[in-house]
């Protein structure tokens, strides 16, 4: 015997005749005997009582069996013809059913006969609905069905025809469940269908029992099938008897079977238990009371009480059937919701010792999360689990419960059976501890504890959050009501205290979570949890971490608590250290620093300095993608990396030549001209220097003049040496408008008309977007640079030698992009003007003799004007060139001949476009005649005046006033009329153009 969930009581004995059928009504029992009387019996309590009130007085004062002995009130003879089968009492409609010869119905108390249905005569077995007032009887092969009409008299309903006789049936929904020979069937109730539902044995004969929930429970000799009402099998189980059982009685939570030699209860909860045994002799019946199980024997009654809820858990506590008692918990009564749940929290901290301490530690944390205890609480369990100090409840000596009960420590998890605590035991042996110790600390029981903090973590963690959030607006609209508080935040919580328990709770949580995933090397799911919205204390997860050398989760540990720069100081320790297995690579640095762009763009920059040179383009990108100050990186690198700001500042360049300013642009032409520089000196100083020569410094020199815009052309000439690099002179000094001087380098310098060509060309397309007007002028001047080349020459080594005499005389401007802030000063003052020189005519005898002014600059010796290059531009160009002052520059001993291949297609163009123009001239004429011819075809246009015609504006008859015709020549107005309607007009044009 489990324990005792019914209490035997006798409460009457000696009846004078056999028992054939017993019921309760209120306190009173109704005995139906062989003899065919029935005998009321009441409490002997109730009965003593000199003034004895009514019966129906005493069923109102109380409505369940009492535990006393009980005697005779009163007897009715000839209740009864034939052996009384079965009675039951309808409380629902104060009515008494009596199964003997025929179905009776009296009324109670006064057993006043109600009904009596005759067709039911012979019937041996019944199920009445309480619900809708039906009753279906069996007789013989026949099944009736009956509806109380609500008052004296019952209605027959349907009746259908069985293969065999019934032996025993039950509604089941709205059909009826029938137990038929050997077998269980359905029946239809509407149309008589039957369905069958499984074999019913071949020792006892059918028994359908009906269950609270709706459910049937059919006998199978000694087993008990549960089916729902269509027949079903369900998945819950069987109810395995010791025996068959004869009766089955449900008294929730336990079915009470009638065996051959004992009464037997079991739970009704799964896996359908053996609660307890009675041993009773000669039973004849059992039956359901209103509060007990009424056992019937040959001449005595016992009732079967249940023992109180609460009575029953303290014996399934104590025993260690702790399943049982939380069962029962929940059969405790709305009203003591409080002891309900103070028992179920006891149970459940007590079960889980239990289960800890036997080794199923995943069952255990279940129900440790079940009872709701405290996270410390359990974590006491794990000494090794380093949590912070905190004011929470750190102990199991805590937790009372309601009755008084205390609940067990860590130390004696032991179950007594008066659920006292125990106190560990004073001769417990080192060793038992240590091996216990080590049993706590083992894999499985880190795994259930990492199972049950996970389970805990959402509620916990949203606890804390939403204080955090009320913590946040309560600040913000000013309403804080600690003026010392601390403020904090979900990130950056670095040595911060907690003001809240919630965010105490989580911080220990989170802290134990990590150490536990670490423990049971669950390296991913830390790192997760690192990851997201965490508590964790860092300096103890910092210790832990470093201890065990996980260094991606102490990242994020730095990472989540905005701890960069000694994140970013550890993954630059580990990517030295690992360069041989390159499991650190510089690339994390990189992606660490992305985000970090727009908060701290300074620590970005001091520590992409460590893997700038590893990862150059990639470091780059990172300046680029995140936005940081151009003119901020740029300085920066100057300083630490002068070797990549070039770099940096060509891949700015690429990506937006406007996006960068004018400092950068000059910053990176100057790097250029830096190492342009350079390498010329080394070059003079082993005299190997050559104009023509070309590294990719100068490329790149060459191009970035060309082809931005920003830079300071003045501080770039100032640096250039004044007898070499005349190819960035003449770029340079295009940049100030200094187009003479330009192509004079080209030509003199240089040697390389093409270039000068390719100069006049890039000014005449660029002036024909602009609409100069003086965009023909440039190819002019060269031609004058080409015939003049004597003082064109000592022109560009006058400009030299005073840009030079400039500089020397003032301070060099120092390289970088703080330079470029002082701006020109006009350089164009310096430089004479030889585009406004007189259009002079050249002989070709005129030579120049001598050498250069400037003998300090190179020697230049000119023996004739270059008419061969003059001719070729006039060629090549001849739609571009001014015809009459390109023919005014020329020496007039120039041969026409020469002359042909830039006269010959300019005259041709000429008159082609007189040609033209006197076609459009023609074609205009004949367009004004036609107009002309259809102004006189309008004008001849006939009108007819009628004496119907009317004024379209007046809406009067024209008659033989005057009149006008508007063009279309339908529209006629009296003269008058359209002469008012035009200073009309013409008022109001005025009127409008005075307000504007």
């Amino acid at each position: 015997m489990v324990h005792t969930a019914f209490d035997s009581l006798e409460l009457l004995n000696g009846c004078p005749t056999k028992i054939d059928a017993v019921e309760s009504y209120g306190s009173n029992l109704l005995v139906a005997c062989a003899d065919g009387s029935l005998r009321i019996y009441g409490p002997e309590s109730s009965t003593s009582s000199a003034d004895r009130s009514p019966p129906s007085d005493r069923h109102s004062k109380t409505l369940e069996l009492k535990r006393e002995p009980y005697v005779l009130e009163r007897t009715v003879n000839g209740f009864s013809r034939k052996p009384m089968l079965a009675m039951e009492v309808l409380g629902s409609r104060e009515l008494l059913l009596s199964l003997s010869e025929s179905i009776s119905f009296h009324k109670l108390p006064n057993l006043e006969t109600l009904a009596v249905i005759t067709k039911a005569k012979g019937a041996n077995a019944y199920s009445w609905d309480d619900r809708r007032g039906f009753l279906c009887f069996a007789r013989q092969k026949r099944v009736c069905i009956f509806r109380h009409d609500g008052g004296r008299g019952f209605v027959e309903v349907k009746e259908f025809g069985v293969p065999d006789t019934v032996k025993s049936m039950s509604w089941c929904g709205e059909n009826i469940c029938l137990g038929i020979r050997r077998e269980y069937t359905i029946l239809n109730a509407t149309n008589g269908a039957l369905s069958e539902v499984f074999p019913s044995g071949r020792i006892a004969p059918p028994l359908v029992v009906s269950l609270p929930s709706g459910e049937l429970l059919l006998g199978k000799d000694n087993i008990g099938v549960l089916v729902d009402q269509n027949g079903k099998l369900l998945q819950e189980g069987r109810i395995c008897w010791s025996e068959a059982p004869a009766v089955v009685v449900i008294q929730k939570p336990y079915a009470t079977a009638l065996l051959q030699r004992h009464i037997e209860i079991r739970s009704l909860r799964v896996p359908y238990p053996l609660i307890q045994t009675v041993v009773l002799r000669d039973v004849r019946l059992i039956h359901q009371g209103n509060n007990a199980v009424i056992v019937a024997l040959n001449n005595s009654i016992h009732g079967l009480f249940p023992v109180p809820i609460g009575a029953q858990i303290v014996q399934l506590t104590a025993s260690g059937n702790f399943e049982e008692a939380l069962a029962l918990c929940k059969l405790l009564p709305p009203e003591d919701s409080n002891l309900r749940a103070s028992k179920e929290q006891s149970i459940h901290i007590r079960y889980a010792h239990y289960l800890f301490e036997n080794g199923s530690y995943e069952e255990a944390m279940d129900h440790f999360v079940a009872s709701q205890v405290e996270i410390t609480y359990v974590l006491s369990l794990y000494p090794s689990i380093v949590i912070p100090k905190s004011s929470m409840v750190s102990g199991p000596e805590k937790f009372l419960d309601m009755s008084g009960e205390v609940y067990l420590s860590r130390a004696s998890s032991g179950m007594s059976d008066d659920m006292d605590t125990s106190s560990p035991s004073p001769t417990l042996e080192y060793d038992e501890t240590s091996a216990l110790e080590s049993k706590k600390m083992s894999h499985n029981t880190l795994m259930a504890l990492v199972k049950f903090l996970q389970k805990k973590r959402n509620s916990v963690i949203g606890k804390a959050a939403a204080e955090g959030t009320e913590e946040v607006i309560s600040d913000a609209v000013g309403h804080s009501h600690e003026s010392n508080r601390s403020k904090r935040s979900n990130k950056g919580r670095v040595n911060m205290p907690l003001d809240s328990g919630a965010r105490e709770m989580a911080l220990i949580l989170d802290t134990a979570l990590l150490q536990a995933l670490l423990l049971t090397s669950q390296s991913t799911p830390a790192l997760d949890l690192l990851k997201s919205l965490n508590y964790c204390d860092v300096k103890i997860c910092e210790e832990i971490l470093k201890n065990g050398n996980h260094y991606l989760c102490l990242l994020e540990l730095y990472k989540w608590n905005s701890m960069h720069r000694e994140a970013l100081k550890l993954l630059h320790k580990l990517v030295n250290e690992s360069k041989s297995d390159q499991k650190f690579k510089p690339e994390m640095i990189i992606e660490y620093l992305k985000p970090l762009c727009g908060p701290d763009p300074m620590l970005v920059l001091e520590f992409s300095m460590h893997v700038l040179e590893r990862c150059p383009s990639q470091t780059i990108d990172l300046f680029l993608t995140g936005n940081i100050p151009a003119d901020l990186v740029n300085s920066y690198l100057k300083q630490h990396a002068p070797k990549m700001q070039a770099m940096y500042l060509e891949l700015m360049l690429s990506m937006n030549e406007n996006g960068i300013s004018g400092n950068l642009q000059n910053e990176m032409v100057q790097i250029y001209l830096s190492e342009v520089l350079d390498w010329y000196n080394d070059l003079i100083a082993e005299k190997k220097w050559d104009e023509k020569s070309y590294t990719a410094s100068r490329k790149k020199l060459l191009s970035a003049l060309e082809g931005i815009s920003g830079y300071n052309p003045e501080i770039l000439l100032k640096r250039l040496p004044p007898n070499a690099l005349y190819e960035e002179r003449a770029i340079l000094s295009g940049k100030m408008n200094q187009h003479e001087l330009a192509l004079s380098i080209y030509v003199h310098k240089l040697h390389v008309p093409s270039l000068a060509l390719s100069y006049c060309d890039k000014l005449y397309e660029a002036g024909l977007h602009q609409q100069q007007t003086t965009k023909t002028n440039i190819y002019l001047t060269l031609l004058q640079i080409y015939l003049n080349p004597k003082k064109t020459i000592k022109n560009i080594e006058k400009r030299i030698a005073n840009l030079v005499s400039s500089s020397s005389s003032s301070p060099s401007p120092k390289v970088g992009w703080t330079s470029v802030k002082t701006k020109a000063k006009g350089l164009g003052k310096k430089i004479a003007d030889i585009e406004g020189a007189e259009d002079s005519r050249i002989s070709p005898s005129e030579t120049d003799s001598g050498k250069s002014d400037g003998d300090d600059f190179g020697e230049e010796v000119v023996s004739n004007i270059m008419l061969d290059e003059v001719l070729d531009v006039l060629g090549q160009r001849w739609d571009r060139v001014n015809g009459s002052h390109a023919l005014k520059l020329l020496p007039k001993e120039t041969k026409l001949h020469n002359l042909l291949p830039f006269l010959g297609p300019l005259l041709r163009k000429t008159s082609e476009a007189h040609r033209n123009f006197s076609v459009i001239k023609r074609l205009r004429e004949c367009q004004n005649l036609q107009t002309k011819d259809e102004l006189y075809s309008q004008r001849k246009v006939d009108v007819k005046i009628t004496g119907e015609s009317m004024c379209s504006l007046c809406n009067k008859k024209i008659g033989t006033s005057v009149f006008a015709v508007y063009p279309n020549g339908n529209t006629i107005v009296h003269f008058v009329c359209f002469r008012d309607s035009q200073n009309m007009k013409a008022t109001g044009r005025g009127s409008s153009l005075r307000r504007r």
